[in-house]
């Protein structure tokens, strides 16, 4: 059996490559470029001292991060740190931004980040945050769009891959955390071969205050022992619903390739959250314990505090009639996406020759209608039949992810036969394809998982990017593409490199956040214990065997810019405030010997560093981001003694 399977899915694989490559040579010229326009340079030149037209917020994959690009340019504008280190600026080094990566697990300094999703209001992108999820310590952030920095982390407990995260409901209500992996919950020691009926998946449902974004877990949905692997909310007349893929419903624990794919159908979780929230606020679930981190951080103080929590409230949706059913789906389905009415539903089931479209009316009618076959640990499954909206029949080979453009249609990406496929909603007929030239994953439209896609481009998410760019070793960059979809056929613009390995991303018209932007910190407005925010709270303080300097920076000298009497095995604390109020004024810190990164503190923040001098000798300081004509007279020392030395401390500023 487990031969037969390995075969079947080599001649896929093999046919998928003969499949891509004949329809290139099929279309000419034309289609071995992927449909590239012929003025495709002129349609995503733009022209210095111009803007783009939206932001991407790209997955940054491995590295942890969320990646911002300029669309159509394909620029990359900026890298926001969110779950990983940067020592670009300071990010998760600096004292002030180290609580933001602690979890129960201590100080983690690493994520894989997937899925980044913008706040919604009445089911239209808002531009107010970003919330993408941390998959291998389960985590979710959001990232302010004011500020573009990362104001918030939640630990999720009792989860293992958190990778059906995070998506939101129309009005972002709430911010969802699905696991990918089942564990026993709460964890303990048992063997693995006891996987079947005794792990758990647990669908986190995360709270979100709408003035000023913060999280709390509401509730978590036990579920069975089965991989979640990707979902999003009902919207418009499914609003009060979420849907999550599910695989290996075999509960298989080894070899999954086969052992996950004997069943014909997996499931799409449906759950109707407006149920269980109701059965929540009247006092149901039950709180158990539960450890895991909350990090914030505070825009006046700019500096973040960790807090531990300890229980979280779970539902067993047996307690809750009506709250969750299975959906049967052609097996190993990975997306899960509802189309802008909210009527229909997708399931890219992998390893299916069609694409499977359930609609959202008969899924009602079936219910109320009890028209079940049978059930998985109690919780109904609906008959395939009864549920069917339509078929997309043989649109290609490996279906990963659907998005919707503004005038009815889905593009589906399809990794196996490497191409990009539109189809029209309610028909079901291909309207077009086209080749990608890469191992595609996700797509992204902007706004394409809400109620008013903005459409316009299509941006091709790929893993493989083997011999389209420059050879850089056995490591090649990741890359995505964007497609005009303005017209009838999908028109290839642009490839461009992103960072880590792209997986979803989310784009709004820039119009909607641009203006908005800070541009600065108000120097009067900053609360950080530490900061120097006149020349007159510039000082120097021993505590013992610690060091605080208060010190500030403006182009183009540090205040103070001469210190003594620090002495080895002493821990220095620079505290250093920008007093720049001019937009795009930052200031660098940095001092040879400092075992963490360099400080990028920007106008009216304030940002400390600490640094342990081991030798005795005068040490340079200077600014490390060009800030004016005299950046590299930016700069000062510090003398170190011996540690029985008792030279007292003195500091000092233009002092010659």
């Amino acid at each position: 059996m487990r031969k037969s399977i390995n075969i079947f899915i080599s001649i896929i694989m093999v046919a998928g490559l003969v499949s891509c490559n004949d329809g290139g040579q099929k279309k000419g010229k034309r289609g071995a470029q992927g449909g590239l326009a012929t003025n495709a340079a002129e349609r995503v030149y733009v022209a210095p001292g111009e803007l783009d037209e939206y932001y991407a917020f790209m997955s940054g994959g491995f590295s942890g991060q969320l990646a911002v690009y300029g669309l159509p340019s394909g620029r990359l504008l900026k890298v926001l740190p969110v779950f990983s280190q940067n020592p670009e600026n300071g990010w998760g080094y600096s004292e002030e931004t180290k609580p933001m990566l602690n979890t129960s697990f201590g100080f983690v300094p690493w994520d894989d980040s997937h899925h980044p999703d913008i706040s919604q209001t009445n089911g239209v992108l808002d531009g107010r945050w970003v919330f993408i999820n941390g998959n291998n310590t389960p985590r979710i952030a959001r990232i302010d769009l004011k500020n573009f920095k990362t104001e918030e982390i939640l630990e999720i407990p009792n989860s293992a891959g958190n990778h059906s995260s995070s998506f939101i409901t129309e009005n972002t209500e709430y911010v969802v955390a699905g696991t990918r992996f089942s564990v026993p919950i709460p964890q303990k020691d048992m063997s693995i071969k006891d996987y079947k009926g005794n792990f758990k998946g647990s669908l986190t449902f995360i709270k979100v205050d709408q003035e000023t974004g913060r999280m709390n877990i509401k509730f978590q949905l036990m579920m069975p022992g089965f991989n979640y692997d990707l979902s999003h909310p009902g919207r418009d007349k499914s609003h009060g619903w979420f849907f999550f893929t599910t695989y290996n419903t075999e509960e298989a624990h080894s070899l999954l390739e086969v052992n996950a794919s004997q069943n014909d159908k997996d499931f799409i979780a449906a759950v109707n959250w407006k149920v269980i929230e109701e059965y929540v606020n009247n006092g149901g679930g039950t709180k158990v314990p539960a450890k895991y981190a909350h990090n914030i951080l505070d825009e006046n103080t700019h500096t973040a505090t960790s807090t531990m929590l300890d229980e979280v409230l779970t539902v067993n949706p047996m307690d809750v009639p009506g709250a969750v059913y299975f959906l049967p789906t052609p097996k190993s389905p990975h997306g899960c996406d509802v189309d802008p009415t909210g009527e229909y539903i997708v399931g890219n089931g992998k390893l299916s020759a069609d694409l499977t479209v359930h609609s959202f009316t008969k899924m009602l009618d079936a219910i109320e209608k009890k028209k079940f076959d049978g059930e998985a640990y109690g919780i109904p499954i609906l008959n395939f039949e009864d549920i069917l909206a339509g078929v997309v029949k043989q649109p290609g080979l490996g279906p990963l992810h659907t998005e919707f453009d503004d005038k009815g249609n889905a593009y589906t990406t399809f990794f196996i036969s490497s191409e990009v496929v539109k189809w029209k909603v309610g028909t079901w007929e291909v309207l077009d394809r086209q080749p990608v030239f890469y191992s595609v994953g996700h797509g992204m439209i902007p706004g394409g998982n809400s109620r008013k896609p903005f459409g316009k481009y299509f941006i091709a998410l790929n893993k493989i990017t083997k011999d389209r760019y420059l050879p850089t070793g056995p490591e090649l960059t990741q890359s995505a593409q964007l497609f005009d979809i303005s017209g009838e056929k999908m028109e290839l613009l642009l490839d461009f490199p992103t960072i880590g390995e792209p997986h979803y991303a989310a784009a709004i018209p820039a119009s909607m956040i641009a203006p908005n932007s800070r541009k600065i910190y108000k120097l009067a407005e900053n609360k950080h214990p530490y900061a120097a925010l006149t020349d007159g709270d510039v000082k120097v303080v021993r505590d013992g065997k610690e060091v605080h300097i208060y010190m500030n920076m403006i182009r183009s000298h540090f205040n103070p810019d001469n210190i003594e009497g620090v002495k080895v095995g002493d821990k220095v604390f620079f505290h250093i405030t920008n007093h720049e109020q001019d937009f795009d004024v930052p200031h660098g810190f940095a001092v040879i010997g400092a075992n963490n990164a360099e400080l990028l503190v920007v106008p009216g923040a304030t940002e400390t560093l600490v640094w342990e001098p081991k030798q005795v000798g005068v040490w340079p300081f200077y600014c490390t981001d060009f800030c004016s004509a005299l950046h590299q007279e930016m700069q000062g020392y510090v003398r170190v003694s011996p540690a029985d030395s008792d030279i007292e401390l003195s500091w000092s500023l233009g002092d010659e």
